[in-house]
């Protein structure tokens, strides 16, 4: 596909063309970018979502010298990941199994509304290179899916976005551990990504907690004030066996 401008199509339209025609570039809209080779997703990146490096880094996965190290002596050539591994630093499954998380959660965010795409940039790669390519159906699919779960949760988007203030008045309760370190971390002006990232936490299970905390009456967007009682909380947990399954399967393809 030649070079395009913003269109009317909905990004997710337009990527199933590029998935069928084994395009390769970067696609991007409002919220972040799409790198795609021979029509499969290697990478998504949005700043609504910690990157890879951060995660690695803040987890102690990785010595942060170790990051740098890689994109100094790959980077131009496209080939961080494979750095990484080679230098021994990361055994493949971990690289693939923190980098399908944060394709998963950056495609969250530029799938979340599904707006028009602003541009695609045909033979544009990432420099991380391509960790395991993603079926565009698949990163569709678990975008879909994750809409509809914290829909159930919460059905306010503000919480993915917006910084967030705990609830005037909120009354003391017993939280799970996960979700009490969340609610430690919401200070009026931390938004779910920046949260993720101090905790050196993937943000879709942040976004989880955080909309779990706003059913509960404990967190709002700073500029919203909704009434708990409108919605009831869901009881359904987020899958957390997800990425496992999801490797197991592009293994197989």
């Amino acid at each position: 596909m030649n070079a395009t401008a913003r269109t009317d199509r909905p990004a997710s339209a337009l990527l199933g063309s590029l998935a069928a025609e084994r395009a390769t570039g970067a696609l991007s809209t409002e919220a972040g970018v799409v790198y795609l080779a021979a029509g499969r997703v290697t990478h998504v990146e949005s700043a609504l979502t910690p990157d890879l490096g951060t995660l690695l880094t803040g987890s102690g996965a990785l010595a942060p010298d170790g990051w740098w190290e890689a994109i100094d002596r790959a980077g131009g050539h496209q080939r961080v990941g494979r750095q990484l591994v080679d230098s021994g630093r990361l055994t493949t499954g971990a690289l693939e199994l923190c980098h399908l998380g944060a394709l998963f959660d950056a495609a969250y965010f530029v799938l979340a509304h599904d707006g028009p795409a602003l541009r695609f940039r045909p033979g544009v790669a990432h420099w991380l290179g391509a960790v395991r390519p993603v079926p565009v159906d698949s990163v569709l699919r678990e975008s879909r899916r994750r809409r509809v779960l914290l829909h159930r949760i919460w059905p306010e988007p503000a919480v993915d976005t917006a910084p967030l203030a705990r609830a005037p008045g909120a009354r003391p309760v017993t939280l799970p551990a996960r979700r009490r370190r969340t609610l430690a971390q919401v200070d009026g002006v931390r938004t779910a990504a920046q949260i993720a990232a101090h905790l050196a936490c993937r943000t879709f299970p942040t976004l989880v907690e955080l909309r779990r905390l706003a059913a509960a009456g404990l967190v709002v967007p700073t500029a919203v004030r909704p009434d708990p009682a409108r919605y009831p909380a869901a009881q359904d947990e987020p899958d957390t066996a997800l990425l496992r399954r999801l490797l197991d399967a592009l293994e197989a393809l």
